[in-house]
């Protein structure tokens, strides 16, 4: 009797294992762009006033969140009608209670008191190029832009009442990476601010949206080169195997 063939069992099997890769695939692929487009909005970022963290024209991520959720550090898009009633980009740097002052010592920033180191401003340039007090009312945040020369921010509006702050509910949303160009990356929380009360905020799950859709993506491409592959391969292995004796 001749021997039991096995080659069309794994042939079987091959086509089961690709159907299943491409199928998950798809599921991380469609389900990690899904959880984005609920979770961040695309923004262009439309003044220079945060290079060098982020330039004009930059395209960001930003996280949906409610104003509660703001921590110091955080760069926000937000919405005032004091401020022109347009979306703008600026980093938190104190919250309501708070009492922020620049520069005691022609150079940093402090909080409460509490100086922040600050390493996404420009080297070689100060906190802020002129002095200035403020004391936060409850519920409001203080805003700076990172270039601190030229941005028009809390400092432009101290005469205004609440000395220039924003109300927490102004805040649309909170910049989590730098989608383009790219290489911009995920923006990091500034650990200077993590030192005072509430610390920072943790990190939106953009890492892991990526990671769905680009695991995705392998497992789609992979899935639906291996029946091909497979089949190429068995097709060899038969041509080069003799038939076998009854």
């Amino acid at each position: 009797m001749g021997t039991i063939r096995t080659d069309d069992g794994r042939g079987r099997l091959g086509n089961v294992l690709s159907s299943v890769a491409v199928a998950v695939g798809c599921v991380l692929f469609l389900g990690g762009f899904a959880w984005g487009a609920v979770v961040y909005r695309p923004y262009t970022v439309p003044t220079d006033s945060m290079a060098p963290t982020v330039e004009i024209g930059d395209r960001v991520l930003a996280q949906r969140i409610d104003g509660d959720e703001v921590r110091r550090g955080d760069i926000v898009v937000f919405r005032d009608a004091g401020w022109g009633d347009l979306p703008m980009v600026k980093r938190v740097v104190a919250v309501g209670g708070d009492e922020v002052a620049c520069c005691s010592d022609g150079r940093k920033l402090t909080v409460n008191g509490v100086p922040i180191e600050e390493p996404y401003l420009p080297d070689a340039v100060p906190a802020s190029p002129g002095n200035f007090t403020a004391k936060v009312p409850a519920g409001q945040l203080f805003l700076l832009g990172d270039e601190r020369i030229g941005s028009l921010d809390s400092r432009t509006h101290l005469e205004d009442p609440g000395q220039g702050s924003v109300a927490r509910s102004a805040v649309e949303a909170r910049l989590d990476a730098v989608a383009w160009p790219l290489g911009g990356g995920v923006l990091e929380r500034p650990q200077s601010f993590a030192q005072l009360p509430g610390g920072v905020s943790r990190p939106g799950p953009v890492k892991l949206i990526v990671g769905s859709v680009l695991v995705g993506a392998v497992l789609i491409f992979g899935g639906a080169a291996w029946g091909p592959l497979a089949r190429g391969l068995l097709a060899r292995r038969r041509g080069k195997v003799p038939a076998d004796a009854g």
